[in-house]
Parts: structure tokens; sequence; C-alpha cells
């Protein structure tokens, strides 16, 4: 065994919780005690300098190129393998642009694009039919994924209290199935905003298939712009947008989103949530989410409350987020054949180690979801039991 492998062998073996298999050229290196869980196969390892400046970068990566082969199902090793991601190192010095981006509008737009704007085909491959690109809400064993989606929105509807006549903004509205919805069921008046020109076209054309145009239209608009929109709202609600804020921007999106919603108004806040304050994974910034950042939950109530935002409901939907994935990710492997022809084979490969790596972490816990309901200052008018 050379040099180079040595290290490398030394340094997975600190990842010795869940025994497994590293095979080199054939060989087999056990890590851990007891009977191995899973193995893997490198054909060419990442050197220890690129492990130790981003251990997470150095492994997607290797996985991207094919360098890494999984014996088994990718999911069920990385849910035994991401729970050491305590483990993980991070050079934050080295790694400072790709991991503290610039919280510029301009550059924002940019970030949010290279995500969202891959293209509307792409997204209908393996989302179901509402295009529904956030956690799902499951509420039986058998429910499918367009029937999870289904209830995540009526959930998040009926906890808005809407009634006919009123005014709702999505900020972050995707391809608009929740104010469709609103529109449809509670016969309110809708505002959507999005940073993503697809998405956008998409959401016009659904609100033309469903005739909605008297009640609903969408903006190519930066949440830092609506206080100047002259836009007053009822109700707003915001899923799976604060993630990409920025850590520092918090109190002005919640500012933001203040000035548009009347006194007592009703705010819904659906993201991705952390125990901890912690700056992100250097993997999924340069590939998946560039300035992605998860808050913590501790940190969102603080600032709302130094707002005057009266906090109503606290509801975590980590484990709906998991099998939201993995539902996902089972849509993207019929479709993996169609991904490969369009976009190659490493394309395909970052994007289910994206979707079963982040299906593991909400599994192990070290990533969560929670939806806050949120009242502009005091609101009596409201029932005053939980489900309402």
């Amino acid at each position: 065994m050379t040099l180079m492998e040595t290290e490398f062998i030394r340094f997975m073996s600190r990842f010795d919780e869940t025994p497994y298999t590293i095979i080199l050229n054939k060989e087999e290196y056990p890590i851990g005690q007891g009977t191995p869980k899973f193995s893997v196969e490198f054909h060419k390892i990442p050197s220890t300098k690129e492990l130790m400046t981003s251990t997470s970068l150095a492994l997607g990566e290797a996985y991207m190129k094919g360098d890494i082969e999984i014996h088994g199902d990718l999911y069920e090793t990385l849910n035994l393998f991401l729970g050491q991601l305590g483990k993980f190192s991070t050079d934050y010095k080295k790694l400072h642009k790709l991991i503290f981006t610039s919280k510029s509008q301009r550059n924002q737009k940019k970030e949010v694009s290279s995500h969202y704007d891959i293209g509307n085909d792409f997204y209908k491959l393996w989302l179901d039919e509402t295009l529904s690109y956030s956690c799902g809400y499951f509420e039986k064993d058998n429910t499918t994924l367009y029937e999870a989606q289904c209830n995540k929105v009526d959930r998040i509807l009926k906890k808005l209290h809407l009634q006919q006549g009123m005014s709702l903004c999505d900020i972050g509205c995707g391809w608009g199935f929740l104010l469709i919805e609103a529109a449809k069921k509670y016969h309110v008046r809708g505002t959507g905003i999005t940073l993503s020109k697809e998405q956008k076209k998409e959401f016009e054309k659904r609100i033309h298939e469903e005739h909605l145009e008297n009640q609903l239209e969408v903006r190519l608009m930066d949440y830092r712009n609506l206080p100047d929109s002259g836009l007053q709202f009822d109700a707003a609600v915001s899923v799976g947008m604060v993630e990409h804020v920025g850590r520092g921007n918090y109190e002005i999106f919640l500012n933001c989103v203040k000035s548009i919603l009347k006194p007592g108004g009703v705010f819904l806040l659906h993201y991705i949530s952390a125990l901890k304050e912690y700056p992100g994974d250097a993997w999924i910034k340069k590939y998946i989410f560039p300035g992605g950042v998860i808050p913590s939950l501790r940190e969102m109530l603080n600032i709302a409350a130094d707002l005057r935002f009266y906090t109503l409901d606290v509801e975590s939907l980590r484990r709906h987020y998991n099998k939201t994935l993995l539902c996902w990710n089972q849509n993207f492997q019929k479709a993996r054949t169609t991904v490969v022809d369009k976009f190659g084979e490493e394309f395909a490969r970052m994007w289910e180690l994206y979707l079963c790596a982040c299906a593991a972490t909400f599994q192990n816990g070290i990533i969560d979801l929670h939806q806050i309901l949120f009242t502009n200052d005091v609101n009596n008018e409201l029932p005053i039991v939980r489900w309402y």
C-alpha cells in the first residue's frame, strides 16, 4: 500500500461508529468494530489535503466523478455514514469565498437562478404533478407524494385561517401550486414573488390554464423590494425560501414581511432549520445551493420576537422531509436515463447524491424542517384552539 493510501485509510478510520469496509485495489480494509454494514470501493482516492480542506467536497466530488462505488443502496449507506458529519473537516479560511458568498441582490438572484432555472422540464421529471419542491405531509404510510404535497398545502392554508376576499402573499412562490389552491378553495387574491424566470413563466401558464387571472399574479422580485411595492396583505407565507436569504439578512427578511402585513396579519414560515447556527456544507454550496444557509430555530424566533411577531405555533416536519426526498429520489431513478442523456452522468450522480444525502441528514436529525406560525403584533380575533 502506498503512503497516500495509508494516509487515506488512517483519515477514514475516524468514521468508525458504524463498521464498514473500504475496498482499494481489490483489497479490503475494515473500519470500526463488528460486522461491516456496507462497503465502499475507491477507484481513485482523494488526497489527505483535499479531505482536510473539505471532507464533504472531496468525497462528494469523488462520487460525482465515479471514483467511488457504493456496494449497496446509496441512501442506506449515507444514512449510516452521515450520522458522523460532525467529524468532517472543513477549512473555512481556504473555503471562505465558497462558503461566505455575497448577499447582494445581484449575486443572490444569480445563485437562485443557478438552481431553479435548470429548466422546468428537468423538475417535472421527478417532482409530483403539483411541482412542489418542498417537504410534503404524509398522513398515512401509504400516502403518495402527490397526496403528501396536497396535504402540506392544505395544512398551511388552514393555519393561515384564510377567509373569502382576503389577500395572500407567497414569498418565494415556486411554480405556484399553493397560491392556486388558495385562490380556488378560499377565493382569496394572491401575489407570488420569485427570482426564477423559469418558475414565473410556468406559474403564469398555470394561472391562465386555471382562469385565475383576476385573482393571482406573479412578480419577478427580490423580497427586499417588498417595502417599496405599496402592497398590503392579510396573510403571508414563505415555503423553503429563507434558506437563500443568508445569515445576517434574517432581520431584513422579517422586516420586509412585516412591511406588507396588515396589523394582526398571519405569517407562516416553512423552512429547513437546524439546532445550532452553522455556515453550511461546502459541497452543497458549490454544486447545489450556492449561498444557501440553514437558519437555526432559535435565531429565527429571537429575531421575530424583537420585531413583535407573536409565535402561535411551531411544528417539526423533519421525518416528512425524509420521506419526501426518498420519493423524489425514486422518481429521479426512474427518469435517470433521460437525465443522463440531457445533462450527463456526472450531473445525474450529483443529483442522486444530493437527494439521498439530504434524506439521510433529515433522518439523523442533522437538519430539521419547521413551520412557524406568527401574527404581526397581537391578534385576538383568531380562534383560541391550536388546530383551528
